[in-house]
């Protein structure tokens, strides 16, 4: 009986686990360089050795950017390398444009506020979201240096605000 128990257990355990999101790759740069306004959750278009690619983990998003070209989002510079048990066919190029996959009336209002207020798209995370690579694309604002220092020092006093506050 404790054994069917426990069973039952691990099954629930597995359940819970495959619904978590598994995240292969952050740009935590992107936070520090730009101001992130609105965040997008979309889909890649992808190949099966890629799919394995990013399943072991292997992903680099830090350099890449998107950009809308005619009507369609795409993700440049991400770099997943080739899977090491593809053989010929199942290998791709590891540093090729990748297609997004948004609904049509985000990528316009993204497209009208990028080009209207000078912002960029940047790659914030890849995961997996019900067994989907997912990326969530960021519209930024670059910071100048000066920004830069200011969020640093703010971010400094929050720490010591909240290490005054535990000591008490």
């Amino acid at each position: 009986m404790a054994r069917a128990k426990q069973m039952q257990e691990r099954r629930a355990k597995s359940k819970e686990d495959k619904g978590a999101d598994k995240v292969v790759a952050t740009n935590r740069r992107a936070r520090f360089d730009y101001e992130i306004l609105e965040t997008l959750e979309c889909g890649m278009v992808l190949t099966g050795s890629e799919v394995k690619s990013l399943r072991e983990g292997h992903a680099q998003i830090a350099e890449s950017y998107a950009r809308i070209d005619s009507g369609e989002l795409w993700v440049f510079q991400m770099h997943i390398p080739p899977w090491s048990f593809a053989v010929g066919f199942g290998s791709h190029d590891p540093d090729r444009k990748r297609k997004l996959l948004a609904h049509r009336k985000e990528l316009i209002q993204w497209e009208t506020k990028a080009n209207q207020q000078q912002l960029t798209i940047v790659p914030m995370k890849i995961y997996f979201k019900d067994g989907r690579a997912k990326i969530e694309l960021g519209l930024a604002k670059g910071r100048k240096r000066q920004d830069r220092r200011q969020a640093i020092k703010e971010r400094d006093a929050k720490r010591e605000m909240d290490r005054a506050s535990k000591t008490k």
